[in-house]
Parts: C-alpha cells; structure tokens; sequence
C-alpha cells in the first residue's frame, strides 16, 4: 500500500537529500522489534496494556537510572527520571509547567528549529545567543544576560544542545559548561538540555551531560530513544531533581492518560533488558561513523576555496560554512537543478543569523550517495560563486 505523502518521509529519486535529519530505514532494528513484543508480554504480562503509572514505565526507568548510573558516573535517583513521549512531548511539557507567556527563553543561534516552534507556541519571549567552535558562547551569554538585568528582565529558561549540537555538530567545551552552569545559579534560570545524540558517538565518549555536572534542580536534561532506536516510538525520559520530577507526574495531562507511550515503553525496557540495545547502538555507531566520514572526506576533495566545516565528533550533522557572500536559501534554489537538497542556516536561527550557512544530515544516505551528494553540492556552490 503506497501511504499519503503526509504520513511518510517522500525522497526524490535520483536526488541526494540532506535535509532529512531522520535514520536511515535500512537501520531500524526490525529483528530486534519484532522480538520485544514478545518477550515484554512474558515479562509484564497484562500490566504492560494498562495506563501506567503517572511517572512512566518503572521497567525502563530502572534501566535508565541504571545505565545513567553507570555511564555517566553520578548518582541518579529512581524518583528523578520520569518517561516522556519523546524530546518534542518533553519541552511542550516543560513549557507548561516551567514557564508562562512573556516569559524570557534563551536559545542557541542556530539551533533545532522544530523545538523553537514549541518554544513560539507558548508565547515565550525568545532571545538568541550565538553558537561557534566550542559551542554556546559564553561572552555572548553573559552579555544578553547584563541586558537583560538592565532592562529589568530575566531569563526563564535557556534551551541548549551542547553534545553534537543540532545543527552545527559541535560540542560545549568542558570550560563552558561549567561556566554555564555557574551562571544559571547565579541568574536563578533554568537549563533545558537536549541530549538526544548522547548515545551516537563516534570518536570516545560523548562530554558529561549538564545534569550530571550541575545541582539538582539546575538542568532539565531530555533523553530520548528517536535517534538511538527509532523515532516512531515517539519515546525518551528527563532526568530532573525529584522536586521537579513530581510536577510531571502531578500533572492534569498525567493524571487523565497515565505514562506516555505505555505501551512502547514496556516493550523498549523489555528491548533493553535483552542486550538489543547495546548490540543496536553500536551498530548504529559503526554505520553512522563510516558515513559521516565519507561525507566530510568528499566535502574535503570538492568544496570550492572559501567554504569550511568541522567534522563532528558525533550526531547526525556537518555544518558548512559558506563564503560570505552567498546566501543559504538562494543557494538551494540553484541546487534543484544538481538534484541536491540541505537546510539553509537561516533556517535555523531566530537572529538572521548564519544564512551563509547550511545544514548536511549524513544519517538517512549510504557513503557512495553521500560522497556523491558532496559532489553535487560542490557543483552548486561554484555556480553561486
């Protein structure tokens, strides 16, 4: 059956598409899938078809507490991981119950578009500070902030990604995070921490996460099993302090439908007790290294002089810079006749900021589609220069 092109991701033949920051089919883990059903109805048995409890499936919890633990080095509390239906579910919710309309909300220029339309939804005051090579500046932070104060307002909140940010791929210096954590105390902001590429790391293990450097209460860290697993499951989990865990589980949304994804979420744990994960994960990580590479050695061989990237150190993304004189957007409408499609930068920021710029997913294409997307990509780009 051929589904509406609504429901389904629509790729053009014979085009090279980096604009879909999505998996590739080719490495969902059906087998594994198809396995967890099974074996989570041998486990739970009936109780894994009810509601589930407010703060989530216990199940999957426990497992992430453990793995948190563990990889991470800290002492995580059961009480403090509470499951979402994914990273977009989690910032609406934290949306709700952290902030009010008005409220101020700092982000990162560029950052994840699809989360600054959560963000917009809610009526929040929206402020950029800049991203560069070592992540969200903190000079320029500490400058929005002395602004703000003397205009007698103050941050509510600060959405980031600092590991394998989304979508420059670069990850915030040890130095920095530090320092941010510092003046989220001392401003009395909250920190929102998009850690969904945690697990996709290439080159070593992925920097310490927020959370686990900062207070508790501090930093509202977002995990999620749509790029380490498989998005449609519309899954993941927040590690708070118990305080704030509560707040989400209180709730009216909660107390009506009980845990998000019940359902899923007990077959996941069941997915993850079996070993399946790990075994998935590092295949993913071999795959995704293999392709990340091949992109950034072709960009290397073709891009014209005067277009720079950094190759990331995990995630799913290369971010070119440009020369300054061409334009993100006027450049894609030019790439449609190299059948070469990306995100412009300006895109991706609420500032103007980075349309010189663009966004490659290496993810969704195999190395020889990817090499010669950089191909392309190059052709276009000598054309607008």
């Amino acid at each position: 059956m051929v589904l509406p092109a609504s429901t389904q991701m629509v790729l053009r033949e014979g085009h090279s598409e980096f604009n879909f920051g999505q998996p590739d089919p080719d490495l969902l883990p059906l087998d594994a899938m198809r396995r967890a059903p099974s074996a989570a109805l041998d486990t739970f048995g009936a109780d894994m078809l009810g509601y589930g409890a407010p703060e989530g499936a216990w199940p999957l919890l426990a497992w992430i507490q453990a793995r948190v633990g563990s990889r991470e080095h800290i002492d995580v509390g059961l009480d403090e991981c509470i499951g979402t239906a994914g990273n977009s579910d989690a910032i609406d919710q934290v949306c709700t119950l952290f902030t009010e309309p008005g409220d101020v909300v700092l982000v990162e220029s560029p950052t994840y578009h699809l989360g600054l339309r959560i963000l917009q939804d809610h009526g929040l005051a929206l402020e950029a500070v800049p991203v560069d090579a070592d992540g969200l500046s903190i000079e320029a932070l500490e400058a929005r902030l002395a602004d703000l104060g003397r205009s007698g307002r103050s941050p509510r909140l600060l959405y980031t990604i600092p590991t394998f940010h989304n979508p420059t791929g670069v990850s915030l210096s040890p130095e920095r995070r530090r320092t941010l954590i510092d003046l989220a105390v001392r401003h009395g902001f909250l920190i929102l921490e998009d850690d969904v590429y945690r697990e996709l790391a290439y080159d070593g293990p992925a920097p310490p996460s927020l959370f686990s450097l900062a207070p508790r209460g501090v930093v509202l860290r977002m995990g999620s099993f749509a790029k380490a697993l498989a998005p449609g499951l519309r899954l993941g989990w927040l590690n708070c302090s118990a305080e704030q865990a509560r707040r989400f589980a209180d709730g009216g949304l909660r107390d009506s439908g009980g845990a998000p994804n019940f359902t899923a979420a007990m077959m996941v744990a069941a997915l993850c007790q079996s070993g399946d994960f790990d075994r998935h994960v590092a295949r993913l990580r071999q795959a995704y290294r293999e392709r990340r590479d091949a992109l950034a050695g072709a960009l290397a061989a073709h891009l014209p002089p005067g277009c720079t990237f950094t190759t990331p150190r995990g995630g799913y993304f290369i971010w070119i810079e440009l020369p300054s004189h061409v334009d993100g957007d006027l450049l894609l409408d030019r790439a449609g006749s190299h059948r070469v499609s990306f995100v412009p930068g300006g895109r991706v920021c609420i500032d103007g900021r980075s349309r010189h710029c663009v966004r490659l997913a290496f993810s969704l294409m195999k190395p020889d589609a990817l090499a010669e997307g950089a191909r392309r990509l190059a052709a276009a780009i000598g054309d607008a220069t």
